[in-house]
């Protein structure tokens, strides 16, 4: 265990890997969940959210600090939510606030679904959602073609379609430096780290993440209420057009929260404000 300031550092072994989260802050335990995105990808809100909130963060299984016995095995959305699952047994019966990003927010949704015990509420921020959509099944073909183009073809031309088909050309690397905005993609050379995230978001977490087909019916039986958002930024995006399908599904209304795909890394200040705010009215 190491800490560093008010945050503190953890380990629990799950089936198959090796679990890094962070803790910091107190009062009711929030959650923050993405994929492919670690602890540090929420560094920019996390302190903001720690003066309210015990925040927990985590690295998903093969990604950053956090490790797999096989980095080749097979990656399903039931394996990435009961990482999550475990996660918040050993932190304790109290149920937790859980604000879930990108393939994170299918993540959060699969988690309500099946372990509802554990959720006070959920925030699904532009969850990438292509079976609510009704060119799903050209969409699955798409993101077949791009894991088959970046496994294949390079890391570049993958980026290229995956960036075409969803609209979303910035790749995160905070703390120091923030993100990359890619506009020549024959050029473009992220930092090793950046790397290692990229390869194994594409060779095994994103199709089960946006492939995801989320029980409808659960999720509007659930006690814990389900706040659907959308950047104010990214809309015609794939996962803005998904997260406006859910909430269409769910008969809530969309929450329009500052900035893009990443809202949270760019304006931070006014998306903790507004994250606070539909937190407090779920309480």
């Amino acid at each position: 265990m190491a800490t560093t300031a008010a945050t503190t550092e953890h380990v629990i072994e799950v089936p198959g890997a090796r679990l890094c989260y962070e803790t910091s802050g107190a009062g009711p335990l929030l959650l923050l969940v993405g994929a492919p995105m670690g602890s540090r990808g929420f560094a920019t809100i996390t302190p903001l959210l720690a003066e309210h909130f015990t925040v927990v963060t985590y690295d998903p299984r093969g990604f950053l600090r956090s490790t797999a016995e096989d980095p080749d095995a097979e990656v399903t959305l039931d394996l990435l939510t009961d990482d999550v699952h475990r996660l918040l047994t050993v932190l304790g019966d109290a149920p937790a606030y859980v604000f879930g990003s990108s393939g994170g927010a299918s993540i959060a949704l699969d988690l309500l679904t099946r372990h509802p015990e554990q959720v006070r509420a959920v925030v699904a921020h532009e969850a990438p959602l292509v079976e609510l959509l009704p060119d799903a099944a050209e969409l699955r073909a798409a993101l077949q073609d791009v894991c088959e183009t970046y496994t294949g073809q390079g890391r570049n031309e993958g980026l290229k379609k995956y960036a075409a088909l969803t609209g979303v050309e910035r790749f995160s690397r905070p703390p120091g430096g923030g993100r990359h905005e890619v506009t020549d993609f024959a050029s473009f050379t992220p930092p090793a780290d950046v790397r290692a995230i990229l390869d194994r978001f594409f060779a095994h977490v994103l199709r089960p993440t946006a492939l995801y087909r989320p029980d409808l019916s659960a999720l509007r039986a659930a006690s814990a209420r389900v706040v659907v958002g959308g950047g104010t930024e990214s809309k015609g995006q794939l996962s803005h057009r998904s997260a406006t399908a859910l909430a269409g599904e769910l008969g809530t209304g969309l929450v329009d929260f500052p900035g893009d795909h990443t809202g949270f890394q760019g304006e931070p200040e006014p998306f903790v404000r507004l994250l606070r705010q539909v937190l407090t009215e779920t309480a």
